[in-house]
């Protein structure tokens, strides 16, 4: 973002009133976005002890970049010093500020910070940076020596010992603190790691920064086993035609580079196994053209959040998943960008053209996978028709490919189709193959116990629910969420009215002050330990699998005259709520058919409105129990 030798840089800190504001434009223009109010705190806060260390050490003449930014702006690192030794290899030493003090582990690779926030360790964070120079320096690139250090200004003496061994995937990280700066001259410098260290020469500098980063040999095949490896990633039937189709279509445009670029669609409902092929599309293309630069970007965060955990052994690798906000930064090399989850993709604001458009008008090649169906709010989504309009604007090809066949719901088309009537078209009873477990539970209380039994059995199951509630997402009191999801359900039986509640998923993972996770962080929510215990809502669940389903309909949308009646008014969803019922329909339409969708072997339904639930109860009909009886569904 800004680079200058430490001198340079730090007399502009003194003496330049807009030298932030210069900062804050070369930020927003690098693909970062535009900094919050936070961010540049903390650079006003970290950056000047630490040109203050610097020039204290002697090192005013060392090349500094802050904010520095690997290839599509995947991450940010807050500095870096480049130097040379005396035998003329380039050394980086790479730097990360905190403004921490009283901060503790409580877990591997995990800290709480003095306001209780429980983030992810300075040094394992610095150790994945210097990951990347190792995976990404391609042939031919200077040989560069990688140093790393963390650097809490505000921290004592006693708050840096806290923080435990400074060692992580790469050998050991030094952690300084407020007393560590104040040390003089050649001490300073060698606790900075830059003691060795020379104003590299205008050649060498020249060398580095042009650079042109791209993962090795070794990280793409080791990516490719670990999305390969995980069964749940793998293709059958029609999704492997699909891919193989798709690949080759890819083959032929990347072996004619002059072409005028080619748009390709992949539209298929849910199962119909969009993530999967665009999974196995990078890991094919990232080995056969890795010239190419293969990206894959999703702007669905909970999507993005597991493609990172499940490549979480290589964080040389984050770079291969840019953000939707860093698209355009990603944009910039790649030749191909598979788009997964394209009808979560809001239009830009900011631009008469969307990120979409300008992502088509500068790659030759973008896969995009969708589902029309699957928009769930306003300023979001695209049609097919709309993609080929913008390829068509802009002098590309469009090709188009379907998926007709669902493999989520145990192969069983059945059911989706069934969900599909049920929601868009004329509901029917349920006929489908005894492969799919399909029931309505007749509470909620019921309903949990199906999650919590099928956990104890070792089978992943959650519930998710619509937004009928409110969501105070920093509510938390010794690592116990407050239960916000409250149901109060009437027993026909006795008359009587039954409170059930719980909580819904945390934003971030939730610690107890003894270190036990009580909650996953929210995007991981579908698959980590103990995220049966909270509700997932559609921002959880979209674009993900597990084995039960259990779903749970709010009052927002009800059966009511042999239709479906939405009540915007009932929803706690700010970006919905205000809406006009006719327009709020479709986004609670497709939220639930989102919700319903996700059980790969079996699906619970309960609907708090009696009479929805009378309807669903009718559709579903009495089912067997284990012991061959049937079953009963109370109103």
């Amino acid at each position: 973002m800004a680079a200058g030798t430490v001198a340079e840089l730090a007399g502009a800190l003194r003496e330049d009133p807009a030298f932030f504001a210069e900062c804050i434009r070369r930020y927003t223009a690098a693909g970062f976005g535009t900094p919050d109010t936070s961010e540049q705190r903390s650079w006003r806060n970290s950056w000047p002890p630490l040109f203050a260390a610097l020039e204290r050490a002697g090192l005013g003449g060392l090349r500094l970049y802050l904010e520095y930014g690997t290839p599509g702006a995947a991450r940010r690192i807050d500095a870096l010093l480049l130097g040379q030794r005396a035998d003329g290899v380039l050394v980086v030493v790479l730097v990360e500020l905190k403004q921490w003090a009283g901060s503790v582990p409580v877990s591997a690779g995990m800290v709480r910070r003095s306001d209780g926030e429980v983030v992810v360790h300075p040094v394992a964070q610095i150790a994945s940076y210097r990951a990347f120079f190792d995976d990404w320096r391609p042939a031919g690139a200077p040989s560069l020596e990688i140093r790393a250090r963390v650097v809490l200004h505000n921290a004592s003496e006693e708050d840096v010992r806290a923080l435990g061994p400074s060692s992580a995937g790469g050998g050991p990280v030094p952690v300084l603190g407020r007393e560590d700066l104040q040390a003089d001259g050649e001490a300073l410098a060698g606790l900075l790691g830059c003691a060795d260290m020379s104003p590299a020469e205008d050649g060498l500098v020249r060398s580095f920064e042009g650079i042109e980063w791209t993962p090795s040999a070794g990280l793409q095949q080791r990516i490719a086993q670990s999305l390969f490896g995980k069964s749940s990633f793998a293709l059958v039937g029609s999704q492997q035609h699909a891919y193989v189709e798709v690949r080759d279509r890819v083959a032929a445009l990347a072996a004619d580079p002059g072409g005028p670029g080619t748009v390709i669609t992949v539209q298929g409902g849910p199962g119909s196994g969009k993530t999967l092929i665009a999974i196995r599309l990078l890991a094919h293309l990232q080995h056969a053209y890795p010239g190419a630069a293969p990206r894959l970007a999703t702007p669905s965060g909970t999507l993005r959040a597991h493609l990172l955990d499940a490549t979480a052994a290589h964080p040389g690798g984050k770079e291969l998943f840019p953000s939707t906000h860093t698209l355009d930064s990603a944009a910039g090399r790649a030749r191909v960008v598979i788009l997964d989850e394209a009808q979560r993709l809001a239009h830009d604001r900011h631009s008469p053209a969307a990120t979409l458009e300008r992502l088509i008008a500068r790659v030759p090649i973008v896969v995009v996978f969708l589902d029309e169906r699957q928009v769930i709010r306003p300023g979001e989504g695209f049609t097919v028709e709309d993609i080929r309009r913008i390829a068509h604007r802009h002098g590309r090809r469009h090709r188009a490919h379907e998926l007709r066949e669902s493999f989520r719901c145990r192969g069983s088309k059945a059911y989706t189709d069934w969900v599909d009537a049920l929601l868009y078209g004329t509901p029917a009873p349920w006929s489908g193959p005894e492969g799919y477990d399909l029931d309505t539970a007749p509470d909620p209380f019921a309903l949990q116990q199906w999650i919590d039994t099928s956990t104890r059995n070792g089978i992943l199951a959650r519930t998710a629910a619509g937004f009928c509630w409110t969501w105070d997402r920093t509510v938390r009191k010794n690592g116990i969420l407050k239960p916000e999801v409250r149901i109060e359900h009437r027993d026909p039986a006795t008359g009587t009215n039954r409170l059930w509640q719980a909580a819904w998923n945390a934003a971030t993972r939730v610690i107890t002050p003894d270190g036990v996770v009580t909650a996953p962080a929210s995007r991981l929510w579908a698959s980590h330990r103990g995220g049966h215990q909270q509700i997932g809502c559609v921002y959880t669940a979209q674009g993900l699998e597990y084995q039960h389903a259990g779903v749970i309909i709010g009052d927002d949308l009800t059966w009511e005259d042999d239709r479906w009646v939405a009540h915007p008014e009932r929803s706690h969803d700010s970006t919905l709520k205000h809406l006009p019922p006719e327009e709020y329909l479709r986004y609670a339409l497709n939220t639930y058919r989102v919700l319903l969708t996700r059980g790969a072997s079996a699906t619970r339904i309960y609907h708090t409105h009696a009479p929805s639930r009378h309807m669903l109860n009718r559709l579903v009909g009495p089912r067997t129990t284990a012991a061959g009886s049937p079953a009963r569904h109370p109103v």
